[in-house]
């Protein structure tokens, strides 16, 4: 009851000083006759107090979100279906379901008359041009008399989460090499021959042919095993993203930091459907969960892409220099960076000195906004790579993703090795550097 008491809305709360008022005055002036009207008045809005607080409403809420993981710019749907339990029917009752302010305004429902066995199902769509980890939910349902007089609020616990990730743009199939578990190639290796001991053995699948079971491996493991006639050589490589706050410039979706988690993102998806085993590395070091051995080539992209979603800036002023310690860094190593202090001179050395192949995409932060102090940007940093033995080229703001890609893979681009520094005053897209 105090509940319904401080719920009474303005329209109640007018009524109820109205009817107070016109029984003081009457009594006051002495006309029994405004008395009746007062008490009219007064009581209405405590009857309906009375009625709406001890009424127990029965309401039930699925959520469902699809699809759950969504590029940027894309929008998904969020189905709804609220159903009355209760044996009586409910008066009007308001919805709103709380969303992200980056995915659009709240979207708000009104329903009347929600009898027994009610049941209704809403949908609406949700849109948000930045990359993130969204929660739509919980809703909240106001509960309203016919006469607006009394309002009261209910949340319902229930949420379900939205995952965008950075858009992916469709790139060129240049020809892009590096170090891989074997030679390089997705090539299958023979066991036919040899002895017992030397065949390979997996674990049996449901549907492999049982010619293919090994009666020696079976017998001494208790389970079935077939062999394993041919093994597959995957290529690796590394995407490397500096999101360091002090490398990059510009505010929200346009700023530097956003447009490398884009070139990013459609560099790894790319290399992940042409056979490669991606890793994901950053600022802070290997991401967990995201190296290639987790991924099935050419199909696996879905940790890339979630990882690369909720990818937060880091605020220190150096790179981490663990991953490079750890095996399997000497494949393709494609890095996305910003401006270049000249702390990370030797560590950029590191790790193209350790890689098979190394591709380079320097942001021109200066086109983004004011540059970092002390630090090499555009054509100046992709020489310093050059010099180093990267295949590097710069992206200015608004170019296209698939322009870099281009002018960085291409053969003609990679097959060419500068033979001179830039000139001064030159202003270039592309400064080219050793075979990849």
């Amino acid at each position: 009851m105090l509940e319904a008491l401080r719920g009474l809305t303005l329209r109640g709360r007018a009524l109820l000083a109205a009817g107070l008022t016109c029984v003081v005055a009457s009594l006051l002036l002495g006309l029994p006759v405004l008395v009746r009207f007062g008490a009219v008045a007064a009581a209405l809005p405590v009857i309906t107090v009375v009625l709406v607080g001890r009424t127990r409403y029965r309401l039930g809420l699925t959520r469902r979100v699809s699809p759950e993981i969504v590029p940027a710019g894309t929008p998904a749907t969020v189905s709804l279906t609220v159903t009355n339990d209760a044996r009586l029917s409910t008066s009007v009752l308001l919805l709103e379901d709380q969303v992200s302010y980056v995915l659009g305004p709240r979207p708000r429902f009104t329903v009347t008359g929600a009898g027994r066995a009610w049941r209704r199902e809403v949908s609406y769509q949700v849109r948000s041009d930045v990359r993130g980890r969204h929660v739509v939910g919980p809703m909240t349902v106001r509960v309203c008399d016919p006469l607006g007089l009394v309002r009261l609020g209910r949340t319902f616990t229930s949420t379900a989460p939205l995952v965008v990730t950075p858009r992916v743009r469709p790139l060129a199939p240049h020809p892009v090499g590096g170090a891989s578990a074997g030679s390089g190639n997705q090539r299958p290796r023979s066991f036919t021959s040899g002895s017992a001991e030397d065949v390979t053995v997996r674990d049996y699948r449901r549907g492999d042919d049982l010619r293919r079971v090994h009666w020696p491996s079976s017998a001494r493991t208790g389970e079935l095993m077939v062999r394993r006639e041919e093994q597959p050589w995957q290529q690796r490589a590394t995407v490397l993203v500096d999101n360091r706050a002090g490398v990059h410039a510009g505010r929200g979706a346009a700023s530097s930091l956003e447009v490398a988690v884009t070139t990013a993102a459609s560099v790894a998806v790319h290399l992940a459907q042409r056979g490669f085993a991606v890793r994901l590395v950053t600022a802070r070091g290997e991401e967990d969960g995201i190296a290639w051995h987790d991924h099935v080539a050419g199909t696996d992209t879905r940790a890339l892409l979630e990882a690369l979603a909720v990818l937060p800036t880091e605020s220190g002023s150096r790179m981490a220099t663990g991953w490079l310690t750890q095996p399997g860094h000497d494949g393709l190593v494609v890095a996305v960076l910003g401006a270049l202090p000249g702390e990370d001179t030797g560590l950029l050395r590191r790790v193209r000195a350790a890689a098979g192949a190394g591709l380079a995409v320097v942001l021109d932060v200066g086109t983004f906004g004011p540059v970092p102090p002390e630090a090499a940007t555009g054509p100046e940093a992709a020489s310093l790579l050059t010099a180093q033995g990267w295949t590097a080229t710069t992206q200015q703001a608004g170019e296209p993703v698939e322009q870099v890609w281009d002018r960085l893979a291409a053969p003609g681009a990679r097959s060419a090795r500068a033979t001179s520094a830039p000139t001064a005053g030159t202003t270039t897209g592309t400064t080219t550097g050793g075979p990849a």
